[in-house]
């Protein structure tokens, strides 16, 4: 008799990813001798990352992956470096080697929740960086997809936005996520099936918290409205728009130096002839290339730039995050720091 569906299911997932890895790995460069590639896990303790972290500990030995873990104390929480002690506990019970409890300071900039995820990747980018790990994979579900792209679409932040989160990210496509697929009921009957202790953190139910307010009134009164169904049809949105927007990028890749002249101006009658899209994605690189945060750049700031082109009326200069000025000079867009 196999393994229940649920563990199965998660057990399927994190194997296909650690093919992609190997292969991705040997496409890069050839494995010595004897070197088996180290493949963390990011674990909070909830049940999604515990479900990943039993997936790896049981497929990477299979596959001669070395399996480790992290989990990252935000300090949020009284009592969350005990917490921390007991998912390390736990995660080295599954004999995942290395395990480790990272302690970060989070900051302001962005908001909390913002604040938190920044402070958390530089802390598994660190970890991965420390034990040269080839990739990091994180427990995000198919429902926190629709939420992403639900959060996306309230922000009116284009198709990127909508586009939610990828498979594979990060810098050399460390952190890898093989449950966007999975719904998170899923993950959690595989705890429970298997006798894993979980932790169910409070922040998810704190309406003091967007996603939080999302998730337990948000997804309900829209799954009331339309019915079931309405997290998959979220997922693929995302899918769909990931896809448009690598091909708008592309293409406004291509455009940027058809835009320029020989000094590498950009010069505002070519602008004008690209669709609007395109064109504004160039735009938008152009800021960030200027010194603009990519995080603090909204569409707002990129429909004003797009005016100094498409409704230009002899208006002044704008500013832009990051003491960016834009101006329109001589038939010229001229982006720069102040």
């Amino acid at each position: 008799m196999g393994p229940h569906p649920a563990v199965a299911a998660i057990r399927l997932a994190v194997r296909r990813v650690l093919h992609d890895i190997l292969t991705d790995r040997s496409e890069t460069f050839r494995t010595g001798a004897g070197e088996q590639p180290l493949v963390l896990v990011a674990c909070s303790g909830g049940a999604d990352s515990m479900a990943l972290a039993s997936a790896l500990a049981f497929e990477a030995p299979k596959l001669s992956v070395r399996a480790g873990a992290v989990t990252v104390d935000h300090g949020l929480q009284t009592g969350s470096d005990l917490r921390a002690a007991e998912v390390v506990t736990r995660l080295c019970a599954m004999r995942l080697d290395p395990v480790e409890s990272v302690t970060v300071t989070v900051g302001r900039d962005g908001g909390p929740e913002a604040a938190a995820r920044d402070a958390r990747y530089a802390a598994l980018d660190a970890a991965a960086e420390r034990h040269g790990a080839a990739a990091v994979l994180l427990g995000h579900t198919r429902d926190d997809q629709a939420e992403t792209v639900l959060l996306g679409l309230a922000r009116g932040s284009g198709t990127r936005s909508l586009s939610g989160m990828a498979a594979v990210s990060g810098a050399a496509g460390r952190y890898r996520r093989p449950f966007l697929q999975l719904d998170r009921q899923t993950a959690r009957k595989a705890c429970l099936v298997q006798a894993i202790p979980v932790w169910d953190d409070p922040h998810n139910t704190d309406p003091a918290y967007t996603r939080s307010r999302l998730r337990q009134e948000g997804l309900p009164a829209l799954e009331k409205a339309l019915g079931k169904g309405v997290v998959e049809a979220l997922a693929r949105t995302a899918q769909l728009s990931r896809d448009d927007a690598d091909a708008l990028d592309a293409w406004a890749a291509d455009a940027d130096s058809f835009v320029r002249d020989d000094a590498g101006q950009l010069e505002c009658a070519k602008l004008y002839t690209l669709p609007p899209a395109v064109r504004r994605r160039v735009l938008r690189t152009a800021a960030i290339t200027a010194g603009a945060p990519a995080g603090s750049l909204f569409a707002r700031h990129i429909e004003e730039l797009d005016r100094l082109i498409t409704g230009w009326r002899g208006q002044g200069g704008i500013n832009l995050p990051g003491r960016v000025e834009a101006r329109r000079q001589g038939g010229r867009l001229v982006i720069r720091q102040g």
